[in-house]
């Protein structure tokens, strides 16, 4: 059981997700949270390291640390196309 919780804790407390097919590419995520976010050639934006979705959403487990500054990334979204959600309830905070 011990084990299994450490796999969990490692994997993130949080899940950030991206609607990029929404994304209209204003930069704010990569100005408030540059080790997060990133334009991309396209002109829209990308969560680095992110796992894409076939549906052309993006996803990235997120720890604890890295909450804040992905809140403030998702505050700054005037499309609001990022979102996170806690991982173990499921609530979708932002």
């Amino acid at each position: 059981m011990e084990e299994t919780q450490q796999v969990q804790e490692k994997a993130g407390k949080y899940m950030l997700q991206h609607d990029r097919p929404n994304c209209i590419g204003c930069a704010a995520c990569e100005a408030v949270s540059p080790e997060f976010w990133e334009m991309n050639s396209d002109g829209k934006s990308d969560i680095k390291d992110g796992k894409n979705r076939d549906d052309g959403w993006q996803e990235l487990d997120l720890e604890e640390k890295d909450f804040q500054a992905n809140k403030e990334a998702a505050d700054s979204c005037p499309v609001n196309v990022i979102h996170l959600v806690r991982k173990d309830t499921g609530e979708k905070i932002i």
